[in-house]
């Protein structure tokens, strides 16, 4: 599904975006855009106003740290954020939907 166009989003920002009752937040980390599910795995707060330091966002509610290339914690243990793969077609950056279905019928 299309969620902006790719020259939208420049290094450094980020953009929430709702879809199909999800929230999501895009982030540009140095060229490359990621895309994370908009709640944090501790308690559901949400993640869009945390902290960026690099490619490692903190969560404003409890300050977990969490990589958001990766979903993982920093040290590879703990909980993990729902990623979500974004790809460049056309000039628009598109998410894929169905990852979303996948990691919640596997939690």
């Amino acid at each position: 599904m299309a969620v902006g166009a790719a020259g939208e989003l420049t290094p450094g920002q980020r953009k929430l975006v709702f879809i199909g009752g999800r929230s999501i937040v895009l982030f540009n980390i140095d060229g490359m855009v990621h895309a994370i599910e908009n709640s944090c795995p501790h308690n559901g707060a949400s993640l869009a106003s945390g902290q960026l330091e690099g490619c490692v966002l903190r969560c404003p509610a409890h300050g977990l740290r969490f990589d958001v290339r990766t979903g993982c914690m920093p040290g590879g243990h703990g909980l993990h954020l729902t990623t979500i793969p974004v790809q460049t077609v056309d000039g628009n950056l598109l998410v894929s939907l169905e990852s979303l279905s996948a990691n919640s019928a596997g939690a």
